[in-house]
């Protein structure tokens, strides 16, 4: 009987194949590969014949990257919120975007961002001094609602009226739900790509009050070198996750790309790089 989460692996990549963001099209180039570069095109399609592509019209890029996204999100709506023996709590995970009314500032650590853009909004030089490095729209969130004094209180009497009335957790304090995780989805990674996920991880860091969220990413990409880009190094991203990390190893090494393969075992040995089924245990911590 397989465990939970290698059947959600197995439906996740299910998902990916039926929706038409893993195909090879009809020269057998799989659809995350870079079609200039023949090492893109070996591993790639090395992965996708382990996972068992079919030949279909490549997704137009944008289409393909928001469904993605939201594959990715289904993916941590079907697996993180049954881990409560690790991480209790009421969670919820969404897909953001421009006509979600939930934004960053939604949350209990950014919810001073919304002032700042009704300020920048109105005033067209501080809008010019301060830019918008403030704002940052993740593509993927987790976060967690505020709990009532009863759960506090639950076991013991923890809290009452004449204490901690400050702490974002207590829902009598008032406060917004609190951001645990921030995803970011790219299904490629070319050089513009990787860097905005980190744009988007500083903006995080600099811009909080209060406690730092998880802030990942989740990526097809095959290269090796372009996955370092972003998962080398520390201090802005917490991991980089790989939609299919265990088929990414066998292609590469079937490569027979020396230095594809020992830098590969770098950011695996390193943790920088993990597989997919790695992400809701890594996000109860």
């Amino acid at each position: 009987m397989n465990a939970f989460i290698a059947k959600a692996r197995k439906d996740y990549h299910q998902a990916l194949l039926s929706n038409g963001v893993l195909t090879l099209d009809r020269k057998g180039v799989a659809s995350n590969a870079d079609s200039s570069s023949k090492l893109s095109i070996h591993i790639a399609r090395g992965i996708a014949d382990q996972l068992m592509a079919e030949v279909h019209e490549k997704t137009v890029g944008q289409t393909s990257g928001a469904k993605f996204e939201q594959i990715n999100m289904d993916f941590l709506a079907g697996t993180f919120p049954h881990l409560q023996t690790l991480r209790p709590g009421k969670w919820h995970i969404a897909k953001l975007g421009n006509r979600n009314a939930i934004k960053t500032s939604s949350f209990s650590q950014y919810e001073h961002l919304e002032y700042l853009n009704l300020l920048t909004k109105s005033d067209a030089r501080l809008a010019a001094s301060m830019g918008n490095d403030y704002m940052v729209a993740p593509d993927v969130v987790i976060y967690r609602e505020p709990e009532d004094d009863n759960t506090i209180n639950a076991l013991s009497v923890m809290v009452d009226d004449t204490v901690c009335q400050l702490t974002d957790i207590r829902k009598s304090n008032g406060g917004l739900p609190i951001l645990h995780a921030s995803v970011s989805a790219k299904w490629t990674m070319r050089s513009d790509r990787a860097q905005n996920s980190r744009t988007e991880a500083l903006g995080l860091i600099r811009n909080r009050k209060g406690r730092l969220p998880h802030i990942v990413v989740v990526t097809g990409e095959p290269m090796p070198a372009r996955l370092a880009s972003l998962a080398l190094g520390t201090g802005d991203i917490d991991c980089v996750y790989h939609f299919a990390l265990y088929e990414l190893v066998t292609s590469v090494q079937h490569a027979g790309a020396e230095d594809s393969i020992e830098l590969l075992n770098i950011l695996i040995q390193g943790k920088r790089l993990k597989d997919i089924s790695d992400l809701p245990l890594d996000l109860t911590v």
